[in-house]
């Protein structure tokens, strides 16, 4: 006899609703899973919002998720009762990208929880097994779940060190000593990019945001100094810190403001690294680009060693649970709690099955 099953889904921008439905039932090489915690990425506020480039309406979110094994296949190495964490990239494997080691860059990506036909805020869901990790039994359930979101900073970061992609760049772990680096928003992936940094060597890191909070949690985390970005000198006194321009600057927010003061602070053979989504199109200043040969570099999401380099950060206390989880909320509320993550001060908010 079918079960039904809850889960949360986006029928139209900013409504966020809970369904009752049959729960799925796991495919070839397929997994089945009970939700323990899922958390409210930006990407999910971009989308519930209506604003992801890439996620349309409607859609069921959950790609940052914790959970139980149910079901697995017999040739998985997983059992049931097993605790994971879903890798949520699904590529197909068989593209130029995907035979060169680029398995993010895939040409037929698929992204569980964000555009895909399931998400992981749901009582159950299945997934491809081969896309489930195993939990260090020492980490707490909100530990287990910054993995994910901690993984593309380390990529790009990783990007940033080493200028190389695919297999190369898992050869190369990439050194940022003796760097000038500057991280523009506190948010989530900015904190979780100066960790990342600071751990392939960073000293002196410079964060800017708006938010006198997230400045001090910048503080606490590592940063060197941490400005307020609103202030109108703010390249200046970024400089200021730094004692000259930047080598890398990571912009964790991607909007027209925040690209034009990349660039600049990144004049003559620096590099821009995009982390954040933009939610529309920017303008960058190309002729700066261009003259000071400013190198402009995309980020996108993680391969597996960002994921083993992620979870081997957090195993080490490299992500304090109480710097990151701003509140926990059930399942039956998760429009409170996509709303509590909206607040400006908010950094990381669990939903819990």
């Amino acid at each position: 006899m079918s079960r039904t099953i809850r889960r949360v889904i986006v029928p139209a921008p900013d409504r966020i609703e809970i369904e009752d439905v049959q729960a799925p039932v796991p495919a070839a090489g397929e997994a089945l899973i009970s939700l323990r915690t899922a958390g409210v990425c930006g990407s999910d506020l971009h989308a519930v919002a209506g604003h992801h480039p890439w996620v349309p309406l409607p859609y069921a979110p959950g790609h940052e998720v914790v959970g139980i094994v149910e079901a697995a296949p017999e040739d998985a190495q997983l059992r049931p009762g097993d605790r994971v964490i879903v890798e949520p990239t699904l590529p197909c494997w068989e593209c130029k990208p995907c035979r060169r080691g680029d398995q993010n860059l895939c040409e037929r990506l698929r992204f569980f929880g964000c555009g895909y036909e399931q998400g992981g805020m749901a009582d159950l869901f299945t997934v491809p097994a081969n896309r489930l990790h195993r939990i260090d039994e020492r980490l707490s359930d909100a530990e287990g779940l910054m993995i994910e979101p901690l993984a593309t900073p380390v990529h790009a970061v990783r990007l940033a060190a080493s200028g190389l992609t695919g297999e190369a760049a898992r050869n190369h772990g990439g050194d940022l000593r003796g760097k000038r680096v500057v991280v523009l928003g506190a948010g989530t992936i900015g904190l979780l990019v100066l960790i990342a940094a600071r751990h392939l060597g960073a000293d002196g890191v410079v964060v800017t945001d708006l938010s006198a909070s997230k400045r001090e949690r910048a503080l606490r985390l590592g940063a060197a100094a941490a400005l307020d970005a609103g202030r109108d000198d703010i390249a200046a006194a970024v400089r200021g810190e730094l004692g000259e321009s930047a080598d890398i600057v990571f912009d964790c927010v991607a909007a027209t403001p925040t690209l034009g003061l990349a660039v600049e602070l990144a004049q003559r053979g620096g590099t821009v690294v995009i982390v954040g989504v933009p939610s529309e199109g920017t303008a960058l200043p190309l002729p700066i680009v261009q003259d000071r040969q400013v190198r402009v570099q995309g980020a996108a999401t993680y391969l597996p060693a960002d994921y083993q380099e992620a979870a081997g950060i957090i195993a080490g206390g490299g992500v304090p649970e109480d710097e990151f989880i701003s509140g926990t909320f059930p399942l039956a509320q998760a429009a409170e709690a996509f709303a509590a993550a909206r607040e400006r001060e908010t950094v990381k908010v669990l939903i819990t099955g």
